[in-house]
Protein backbone atom coordinates (compact mmCIF):
# COMPACT_ATOMS: atom_id res chain seq x y z
CA UNK A 1 0.00 0.00 0.00
CA UNK A 2 1.25 3.11 -0.99
CA UNK A 3 1.57 6.10 1.80
CA UNK A 4 -0.67 8.81 1.11
CA UNK A 5 1.30 11.60 2.44
CA UNK A 6 4.60 10.89 0.06
CA UNK A 7 3.98 7.81 -1.91
CA UNK A 8 6.32 5.60 -0.62
CA UNK A 9 5.54 1.87 0.04
CA UNK A 10 4.15 1.35 3.77
CA UNK A 11 5.04 -2.13 5.55
CA UNK A 12 3.03 -3.60 8.11
CA UNK A 13 3.11 -3.87 11.78
CA UNK A 14 1.81 -6.29 13.75
CA UNK A 15 1.20 -6.42 17.40
CA UNK A 16 -1.24 -8.49 19.61
CA UNK A 17 -3.36 -9.48 15.95
CA UNK A 18 -3.67 -5.86 15.16
CA UNK A 19 -1.97 -5.31 11.72
CA UNK A 20 -1.38 -1.59 11.07
CA UNK A 21 0.20 -0.05 7.73
CA UNK A 22 3.14 2.11 8.56
CA UNK A 23 5.32 4.76 6.70
CA UNK A 24 8.88 4.32 7.40
CA UNK A 25 9.33 7.72 5.84
CA UNK A 26 6.64 10.20 6.73
CA UNK A 27 6.32 7.62 9.87
CA UNK A 28 2.56 8.12 8.86
CA UNK A 29 0.36 4.84 10.42
CA UNK A 30 -2.98 3.45 8.37
CA UNK A 31 -5.64 1.66 9.91
CA UNK A 32 -8.14 -0.35 8.29
CA UNK A 33 -11.66 0.12 9.67
CA UNK A 34 -11.30 -3.23 11.23
CA UNK A 35 -8.15 -3.21 12.43
CA UNK A 36 -8.86 -0.17 14.38
CA UNK A 37 -12.07 -2.12 15.54
CA UNK A 38 -10.11 -5.11 16.82
CA UNK A 39 -7.58 -2.78 18.57
CA UNK A 40 -10.56 -1.57 20.28
CA UNK A 41 -12.06 -4.41 21.16
CA UNK A 42 -8.98 -6.34 22.43
CA UNK A 43 -8.42 -3.81 24.30
CA UNK A 44 -11.89 -3.21 25.67
CA UNK A 45 -11.57 0.65 24.59
CA UNK A 46 -15.08 1.12 23.96
CA UNK A 47 -15.53 4.76 23.52
CA UNK A 48 -17.87 5.67 20.60
CA UNK A 49 -15.58 8.78 19.00
CA UNK A 50 -12.78 6.13 18.07
CA UNK A 51 -15.27 3.61 16.23
CA UNK A 52 -15.17 4.65 11.92
CA UNK A 53 -18.48 5.40 12.07
CA UNK A 54 -17.70 8.33 13.89
CA UNK A 55 -15.08 9.37 11.34
CA UNK A 56 -17.74 9.47 8.37
CA UNK A 57 -20.10 11.31 10.43
CA UNK A 58 -18.23 13.77 12.67
CA UNK A 59 -18.00 17.45 11.29
CA UNK A 60 -15.28 18.31 9.26
CA UNK A 61 -12.43 20.37 11.33
CA UNK A 62 -11.67 24.00 9.70
CA UNK A 63 -7.83 23.41 8.60
CA UNK A 64 -5.16 24.75 5.63
CA UNK A 65 -3.72 21.08 5.41
CA UNK A 66 -4.14 19.46 2.52
CA UNK A 67 -6.67 16.65 1.66
CA UNK A 68 -4.95 13.34 1.19
CA UNK A 69 -6.21 10.44 -1.14
CA UNK A 70 -7.50 7.35 0.77
CA UNK A 71 -4.55 4.65 -0.26
CA UNK A 72 -7.65 1.95 -0.28
CA UNK A 73 -10.66 3.99 -2.60
CA UNK A 74 -8.78 7.08 -4.04
CA UNK A 75 -11.19 9.37 -2.45
CA UNK A 76 -10.26 12.51 -0.39
CA UNK A 77 -10.34 12.06 2.76
CA UNK A 78 -12.22 13.75 6.04
CA UNK A 79 -10.50 15.94 8.47
CA UNK A 80 -11.54 15.13 11.55
CA UNK A 81 -9.60 15.99 15.30
CA UNK A 82 -10.19 13.69 18.35
CA UNK A 83 -9.36 13.32 21.48
CA UNK A 84 -9.12 16.28 23.66
CA UNK A 85 -6.91 19.51 24.17
CA UNK A 86 -4.80 20.01 22.04
CA UNK A 87 -7.10 17.67 19.34
CA UNK A 88 -5.42 15.68 17.21
CA UNK A 89 -6.46 16.05 13.24
CA UNK A 90 -6.65 12.72 10.82
CA UNK A 91 -7.85 12.07 7.76
CA UNK A 92 -10.40 9.87 7.68
CA UNK A 93 -12.17 7.99 4.49
CA UNK A 94 -15.35 9.16 3.86
CA UNK A 95 -16.64 5.33 2.67
CA UNK A 96 -15.21 4.08 6.21
CA UNK A 97 -12.14 2.38 4.65
CA UNK A 98 -9.95 3.70 7.51
CA UNK A 99 -7.94 6.27 9.30
CA UNK A 100 -4.48 8.09 8.39
CA UNK A 101 -2.12 9.60 11.08
CA UNK A 102 0.46 11.76 10.27
CA UNK A 103 3.91 11.02 11.96
CA UNK A 104 3.40 11.59 15.95
CA UNK A 105 -0.49 11.51 15.68
CA UNK A 106 -0.88 8.02 17.36
CA UNK A 107 1.44 9.28 20.02
CA UNK A 108 -0.25 12.11 20.63
CA UNK A 109 -3.50 10.28 20.64
CA UNK A 110 -2.19 7.49 22.69
CA UNK A 111 -0.55 9.91 25.66
CA UNK A 112 -3.81 11.29 26.13
CA UNK A 113 -6.09 8.00 26.01
CA UNK A 114 -3.06 6.51 29.01
CA UNK A 115 -4.08 9.81 30.80
CA UNK A 116 -7.71 7.90 31.70
CA UNK A 117 -7.59 4.30 33.66
CA UNK A 118 -6.93 1.06 32.36
CA UNK A 119 -9.73 -0.80 31.82
CA UNK A 120 -8.01 -4.29 32.10
CA UNK A 121 -4.53 -4.69 33.70
CA UNK A 122 -1.57 -3.77 31.76
CA UNK A 123 -3.22 -4.38 28.29
CA UNK A 124 -3.57 -0.93 27.63
CA UNK A 125 0.36 -0.30 29.12
CA UNK A 126 1.50 -3.24 26.39
CA UNK A 127 -0.45 -1.95 24.00
CA UNK A 128 0.75 2.25 24.39
CA UNK A 129 4.44 1.02 25.06
CA UNK A 130 4.58 -1.00 21.81
CA UNK A 131 2.51 1.82 19.72
CA UNK A 132 4.92 4.61 21.38
CA UNK A 133 8.19 2.45 20.56
CA UNK A 134 7.22 2.16 17.25
CA UNK A 135 5.25 5.41 16.31
CA UNK A 136 7.10 7.84 18.12
CA UNK A 137 7.09 11.30 17.24
CA UNK A 138 9.81 12.44 14.51
CA UNK A 139 12.33 14.83 15.92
Amino acid sequence: MKCPVCRNLMIVVEHDKVEVDHCTNCQGVWFDAGELELFLETKKLEDPHLYPAYFTTAPEAKTSEKRRKCPICGKKMRKVAIGEKPKVLIDACPKGDGLWFDGGEVDRLISQLSDKPAPAPDSHGQVTSFIRKVFKSPK
